[in-house]
């Protein structure tokens, strides 16, 4: 997660339902219809967009968009590690872990998760692998002139390890039997934007569209009672954007993790930003991109990186064992095209 971008709310009006409802008291009044606003701004390093049905309200918007930027700046200030004071960043600093640590509830619920997804994944989303992510240049440090060494990348890795962790469900607290540097950046997009959803659920909003840098949590319809329909990206390297699947969600949760935004090349070799808490390493795979569709948002981000960690067979493998709707865009063996495959129960959310 990072802070590098922050861009003050916006509000404006999507589209208008044009229906409007007749209520009859005492004569014949109108009622506003509900519309479609988006509230858009930017944090994490990235965008993000709110989509809410209600009536014009701008005193109600207003207020909708700043308690956004207050729930956003909360979850940054516990989990950033681009913040030197965040609270995450204050307990990788810890030079004894091995003493409980108090946690807030957002960091306790979130590191909790991530320990639940690395036993089910069988440690490929590992959210110690921070310092092997720095030392390949895509945390905040410096991009590296050329890859590490294996020498050094044996030395960084054998600090790493989730199984280290421990939590205490009656204090809520954290400690590491030896020293870790947690790197939360595959599971809190996911957390801040269930955390929105939350936050609009206490204020009322009955239909949303909660997305952060592609991290999506919806409720309800849109005005008419149609579904929220999100598009799966084709994975191209040319930096243009195209569509290659949708789906139609009223109450779930999506993450896309792939291989082909975040990355760099160096000395003639491309190296992806996810890596491989087994070998240290960017993944090398024909697997371009998994989707992930779950109950909340978290789930989803953190099963989607651990599901590109391992490649399409065990991934696959594992989504349809557990019964996760999952979808995969997979390269084919020449490398010059896509294959698409997904497990059954992702196949009732495709509308294209």
């Amino acid at each position: 997660m990072t802070s590098r971008m922050h861009r003050p709310a916006r509000v404006v009006l999507v589209s208008i339902f044009l229906m409007l409802t007749m209520t009859t008291l005492a004569g014949c009044s109108f009622q506003e219809p509900p519309k479609i606003w988006e509230i858009s701004g930017g944090i994490f390093g990235t965008t993000y967009h709110i989509s809410v049905v209600l009536p014009e309200d701008e005193a109600r918007l207003q207020a909708l968009a700043e308690g956004i930027e207050r729930e956003l700046h909360k979850v940054d200030n516990a989990m950033s590690t681009w913040k030197a004071e965040s609270e995450l960043s204050r307990f990788n600093r810890l030079p004894d872990q091995s003493d409980g640590v108090a946690l807030s509830p957002e960091l306790y619920e979130v590191i909790a998760r991530s320990i639940d997804i690395a036993e089910l994944t069988q440690g490929a989303f590992d959210v110690t692998i921070g310092p092997v992510v720095n030392l390949w240049g895509f945390g905040p440090k410096a991009r590296p002139d050329k890859a590490p060494t294996d020498e050094e990348l044996a030395a960084v890795l054998a600090r790493t390890g989730w199984e280290y962790l421990a939590l205490d469900s009656q204090t809520r607290s954290l400690r590491a039997e030896k020293h870790q540097y947690i790197d939360l950046s595959g599971i809190a997009k996911g957390y801040g934007v269930d955390a929105l959803a939350r936050y609009l659920d206490t204020e009322g909003v009955a239909a949303y569209l909660v997305e952060i840098g592609g991290e999506v949590n919806v409720k309800g319809r849109k005005p008419g009672g149609d579904a929220w329909r999100l598009a799966i990206e084709q994975p191209t390297d040319e930096g243009g954007r195209a569509v290659n699947s949708v789906v139609a969600l009223d109450r779930q949760a999506m993450a896309t993790s792939g291989d082909y935004r975040n990355y760099y090349e160096s000395e003639g070799r491309r190296y992806s930003h996810t890596i491989d808490p087994e070998t240290g390493k960017p993944i090398a795979h024909r697997l371009a991109s998994v989707t992930v569709i779950a109950d909340d948002c978290m789930t989803a981000d953190a099963l989607a990186t651990g599901f590109n960690v391992l490649g399409f067979d065990k991934a696959m493998a594992l989504a349809t064992r557990e019964n996760i709707p999952a979808f995969f865009i997979v390269r084919d063996e020449q490398g010059e095209g896509f294959e698409t495959h997904q497990t059954p129960s992702f196949s009732s959310y495709l509308v294209q």
